[in-house]
């Protein structure tokens, strides 16, 4: 079987299966895996946006900013406990990327805030984000709209009343 016919055969397949592929995307040494975000309410202005940074360099790195066209403003957080209360707060010095190390950004944890929604996020829907590095400089993302409540790409959603969170 020739190259061609393999790759769409294989692609056929992977349809009729329902498997789910996540393009990893990169520059330099920071590579970016199963980037997602989560539909809104309809009228929300805020959302989420979720992944996995790499830093694959022998030099740590960090996430700086980030923009997409879809928000007025996108910020960089942090979610952690402080006795029984979630609290959230943006990382206005960045997210640091150590050398040779992941950081996963998903909900409950490090996420992007998503602010002033232009529209409603809705399942299906892609997002395109802009990362910008300290010294990978800019990676272009698109995140994958799950459903409300998604806790990862292609995936299961909270139980009722998970994720709430104060402010």
């Amino acid at each position: 079987m020739s190259t061609p016919l393999r790759t769409i055969t294989f692609a056929a397949l992977a349809l009729i299966l329902g498997v789910q592929t996540i393009d990893a995307q990169s520059t330099g040494s920071i590579s970016i895996e199963k980037p997602f975000s989560r539909a809104t309410p309809a009228g929300s202005k805020v959302g989420a946006g979720y992944m996995e940074i790499t830093n694959k360099g022998a030099v740590a790195d960090r996430l700086v900013s980030v923009s997409s066209p879809a928000a007025g403003k996108v910020e960089i957080h942090e979610m952690s406990m402080q006795g029984t209360v979630m609290k959230m707060r943006e990382l206005a010095g960045g997210l640091p990327i150590a050398a040779g190390k992941t950081v996963s950004l998903a909900p409950g944890g490090y996420h992007l805030m998503l602010m002033d929604l232009k529209a409603s996020l809705k399942q299906g829907d892609k997002i395109p984000v802009t990362l910008n590095f300290e010294k990978a400089g800019k990676v272009e993302v698109t995140l994958d709209v799950q459903a409300i409540g998604a806790q990862q790409p292609g995936g299961m959603s909270m139980p009722p009343g998970g994720g709430q969170h104060k402010m």
